[in-house]
């Protein structure tokens, strides 16, 4: 039969011992890793480069550039019937075919039964 109290103990002499007398790293090796984490620290870079990658690179700038395009274009010369907002904060008279389609589905909550 094991007596496990005196494994135990023996077990905590031995666990007091290690943390009288923890390892230490050399000092080349600190010195090292201090020179590896200085090289790999990003350079002083102008700040546009980061707001470049943040957006996706030319991809993404390509994207965006095509969505606020299409964004202007449809905001200041929409397709019939689709309302004119540009016109209406121009002070522009505007009129609504009443004969196309409602594609804003603005009302379709009344419509239904």
């Amino acid at each position: 039969m094991i007596d496990t109290d005196q494994d135990d103990a023996g077990l905590e002499a031995l666990f007091a011992g290690a943390r009288a007398d923890p390892p230490r790293a050399s000092d080349a090796l600190l010195a090292r890793v201090e020179d590896d984490a200085r090289r790999l620290q990003p350079r002083g870079t102008p700040a546009w480069r980061g707001w470049w990658r943040l957006l996706g690179g030319l991809p993404g700038m390509g994207g965006l550039v095509t969505a606020t395009c299409v964004g202007f274009w449809l905001g200041v010369a929409p397709p019939d019937g689709v309302p004119d907002v540009a016109g209406q904060f121009m002070d522009e008279a505007v009129s609504v075919d009443q004969t196309a389609p409602d594609l804003s589905a603005f009302g379709w909550d009344s419509e239904e039964g």
